[in-house]
């Protein structure tokens, strides 16, 4: 499927979306390497192709300060997974207003140089097409809120080097490798058991 197909099958959800007064939530979802950040930003190009309205959040930009996901008397694979972003917070002020329809969606923002988050404002139209980017995306608690989801799945081995050549702020190789092995797959392993984000996504794009 390519990516033209695929937003178009986006636009034709669209389309056909119930409730006029509220935009279209799209969720991409996948481990970690697996290409979602490049395949948003096709999507973003193909929609803004087709004169579409659309409005990205990426995950990531929204984890919580390092004390509350680090030393935390949790396995490193369990602050991953269950630290990493406040998940409630998340629910309260971008999901749930998004699926009212709200047009101002206010979100604390971390900046990795200062260790802090700032709250920023996004507006969001009813004729927008939301696309919600980020590893763990079909965790329990957000997964009905999306109208699509999809799963970019991506062979193991590439995803572990790329992975293990992007993040050079963990340090050398070794101390990559070390993170990865201790903290990051493991959770995407239990994430992958209890969710079963592959089975349960409406699409599956391969990278």
């Amino acid at each position: 499927m390519s990516i033209k197909e695929i937003v178009e099958k986006i636009i034709f959800q669209f389309s056909i979306r119930p409730n006029k007064a509220c935009p279209l939530l799209i969720g991409i979802d996948g481990l970690g390497g697996s290409g979602k950040t490049t395949f948003v930003k096709e999507i973003e190009q193909e929609l803004l192709y087709q004169n579409c309205q659309a409005v990205t959040f990426h995950l990531d930009d929204h984890i919580v300060e390092r004390k509350k996901r680090y030393e935390t008397g949790y396995e490193e694979w369990y602050e991953y997974y269950y630290l990493q972003w406040d998940v409630d917070n998340l629910t309260a002020n971008l999901f749930e207003p998004l699926q009212r329809g709200c047009n101002n969606i206010f979100l604390a923002f971390y900046d990795k140089l200062t260790d802090s988050t700032v709250t920023k404002q996004t507006t969001v139209t009813s004729d927008s097409i939301v696309l919600i980017e980020g590893i763990f995306s079909q965790r329990h608690e957000w997964k009905s809120f999306y109208d699509i989801v999809f799963f970019l799945d991506c062979p193991r081995e590439l995803r572990h080097k790329r992975v293990l050549n992007r993040d050079l702020y963990i340090g050398d190789y070794e101390e990559r490798l070390d993170k990865y092995q201790r903290r990051y797959w493991l959770g995407e392993e239990h994430y992958m058991d209890i969710v079963k984000p592959i089975t349960n996504a409406d699409f599956v794009y391969y990278t």
